[in-house]
């Protein structure tokens, strides 16, 4: 029997389905990612904001109109358990967040025509299940690695924290044989992703341990790139920055989701307030050359013209390397759902308008700096007319910018070749791998 999977939301839901084909995969199940030709489609749900779960639910409507036995897991079963299968009732299964080790089960009691089977724990606490091989459904250049699962942090805005339960790190150990066994197959960078990276190891060694991690990553043969992603600000300490600086093999770039810079407004989305252009002088002080990526929400409850201003000056003055800014989205039973002064959906456009074009002019400038210069860059592929596609360690998979570059001899995907880049626009490079 051939069971299809597809996956939906962020690169640690696609951990966990890649951990779902591994466990189906071992147990003889013939794995596909073409819904078209298989019996049964499991569907990993996003239940982050409203249009995520949209999409997630579209995709199960379309595939029980089109007759197949459709298991769905992760975000949205956790969410919504029982009202779920009230809503769609030809649904076969469910799986919650840190159920995934029970989708043979589930598979094995729908393939056998048995009746509804549901798994969603009541309280989640998402444990890594070691010991499986990931089936990976890209393989490329880069692959991600979660090196934790779940959040202690409780932002205003944020289901996170529900529906993953509290913060669950991985050993030092178990990550840094994953990374060898990726390296293994051919990949040359490794993405490091949980809710907060920076919050890694204090549960298992009673401290934040992601300056060792590191450390025994960046000691890997054949490993090119280490990255991290969604660091948290008030975590981001000498120890990771220094870190960061000295070994070789980290590239020079944090993700860095500060969401505000007005104390208020901090205060209200219960995140840290503190001086972040302190911390972000800091970090460019003793990182040269360092990318800084962060994310900003506008028009969060309360939210004033005058505290949008100050948003908008603080990102001219320290211009951000790359940015992303996301229109708040009132989800149910966070704090900022019941609050009172919700910000209208024409002012909220307007401001993400607003900054965004404030950062597209930023991010051309900066662009424009790297012309001439010779930067290092990771081969992902081709075009259809042979240009060769990069990405400049300044870039993050599928989120930031892409370095196209014409080649005299033929280059292998997951090489790090030097490109010298001749012009840039808002968001890409352009130049000639030499």
């Amino acid at each position: 029997m051939k069971i299809a999977l597809l996956n939906h939301g962020c690169a640690k839901n696609l951990v966990d389905s890649e951990l779902m084909l591994g466990l189906l995969a071992q147990k003889g199940y013939e794995v596909s990612l073409d819904e078209t030709d298989a019996d049964i489609i499991v569907i990993n749900t996003c239940s982050f904001i409203h249009d995520a779960e949209k999409e997630s639910v579209q995709s199960i409507l379309q595939l029980v109109q089109d007759g197949k036995k459709v298991i769905v897991t992760g975000c949205l079963p956790q969410k919504y358990k029982g009202e779920l299968k009230k809503a769609i009732p030809e649904i076969a299964g469910m799986i919650g967040t840190s159920d995934i080790k029970e989708i043979v089960e589930v598979v094995d009691h729908v393939a056998n025509n048995k009746k509804y089977v549901s798994m969603v724990s009541e309280k989640p606490e998402y444990i890594y299940p070691e010991n499986i091989e990931r089936q990976q459904i890209t393989v490329g250049a880069s692959s991600y690695i979660k090196i934790a699962d779940g959040c202690n942090y409780h932002c205003g805005y944020c289901i996170i924290p529900q529906l993953r339960g509290e913060y669950h790190s991985r050993t030092i150990e178990n990550i840094v044989e994953e990374a060898k066994e990726l390296v293994q197959k051919g990949v040359t960078e490794i993405v490091l992703i949980a809710q907060d990276t920076t919050s890694y190891g204090i549960d298992l060694y009673g401290k934040q341990s992601l300056p060792q991690l590191l450390e025994e990553l960046n000691k890997i043969d054949g490993l090119g790139w280490i990255r991290i992603m969604y660091a948290y600000p008030s975590q981001i300490t000498d120890e990771l920055i220094d870190a960061i600086a000295k070994l070789d093999k980290v590239v020079k770039y944090i993700d860095l989701p500060l969401q505000h810079c007005n104390a208020e407004i901090l205060k209200a989305m219960r995140r840290p307030v503190m001086d972040y252009e302190a911390l972000i002088k800091k970090i460019r002080d003793k990182i040269p050359d360092v990318a800084i990526r962060t994310a900003f929400i506008v028009g969060y409850p309360g939210e004033t013209d005058e505290q949008f201003n100050e948003l908008y000056e603080f990102v001219k003055r320290v211009k951000f390397e790359k940015m992303g800014v996301f229109e708040y989205s009132r989800e149910k039973n966070t704090v900022s759902y019941s609050m009172l002064e919700q910000v209208p959906a024409k002012i909220k456009k307007q401001r993400h308008k607003k900054l965004m074009s404030l950062q597209q002019k930023i991010s051309k400038e900066i662009n424009q700096s790297y012309v001439g210069k010779t930067l290092p860059c990771i081969v992902e592929g081709y075009t259809d007319d042979g240009v060769v596609l990069l990405r400049s360690e300044h870039d993050a998979p599928e989120i930031d910018g892409i370095v196209y570059a014409s080649s005299e001899n033929p280059v292998v995907p997951g090489d790090i070749e030097n490109v010298l880049i001749e012009r840039s626009d808002e968001y890409d490079l352009f130049g000639t791998i030499v």
